[in-house]
């Protein structure tokens, strides 16, 4: 009798020395407890690790293991839990179909659901709600906690911004990347000379941007339209809209 080609998906969502441990811990689990089972075959235990559940994307050991599925080389998946299948219910409900189409059987481990029960996707369901929304609240908490950092001063970013270095979350001046900088104005403002003779100018005196590089017509733009050198601190200026998977 021909053994059921087993995997198991495994993710962790940073890349933290804990979680990576976790990692390893789960991996290793998997792979005694599929081998130790006489009528399983263990074909590969696939993991992403520092990779958000929100979304599969980016998640490419979830895509190659879904690959391997359509190819016909994996008949049962086990994971521990729904939320590390995925965190968007959606997707979660999206992919089970997906592999119950193809025959392929779902086990999550912890939760108690087994995709070839009766009452299967009705409690997969529910708990993919219930893991998309912490993953909401955990995400509202964080824009929370670092809108609050910003009230105080905090800066995120602009860690290669010309004149400015970051020091516990404070604008400090760099002196002589300030010089370049005023220079840069100077020219702007009181002799009317445009970005891209502005950066040969800077370019033949031997100047570099804050990465080393020349600078470039855009790059004297981008300058010239930081409000940071006017004195204030505008952050979270845009917002990405959440398109697609």
């Amino acid at each position: 009798m021909s053994k059921v080609k087993v995997a198991a998906y495994c993710r962790v969502s940073t890349d933290g020395e804990d979680q990576l441990n976790s990692l390893s811990v789960q991996i290793g689990y998997f792979t005694e407890y599929i081998s130790n089972q006489e009528d399983w075959e263990l074909i590969e235990v696939y993991y992403d690790e520092g990779i958000t559940g929100t979304s599969t994307k980016k998640r490419d050991g979830f895509n190659r293991m879904i690959a391997d599925c359509e190819a016909g080389k994996i008949q049962l998946i086990l994971t521990k839990e729904v939320s590390r299948f995925a965190r968007n219910t959606v997707d979660t409900l999206t992919y089970t179909r997906k592999l119950t189409d193809l025959h392929i059987r779902i086990i999550f481990m912890n939760d108690g659901i087994d995709t070839n029960d009766k009452d299967g996707e009705l409690r997969l369901t529910i708990m993919a709600s219930i893991a998309q929304e912490e993953s909401r609240k955990t995400s509202e908490r964080v824009k929370w906690g670092i809108r609050r950092q910003m009230e105080k001063g905090y800066v995120y970013g602009y860690s290669h911004m010309l004149g400015y270095r970051i020091t516990d979350g404070k604008l400090e001046i760099i002196p002589e990347e300030a010089e370049i900088v005023r220079k840069i104005f100077h020219k702007y403002v009181f002799e009317g000379k445009g970005s891209s003779i502005i950066a040969n100018e800077l370019n033949a005196e031997g100047y570099t941007s804050a990465r080393g590089a020349i600078f470039r017509q855009d790059s004297i733009v981008r300058i010239l339209k930081n409000e940071k050198y006017c004195g204030d601190l505008i952050q979270w200026k845009g917002v990405s809209p959440k398109v697609g998977r």
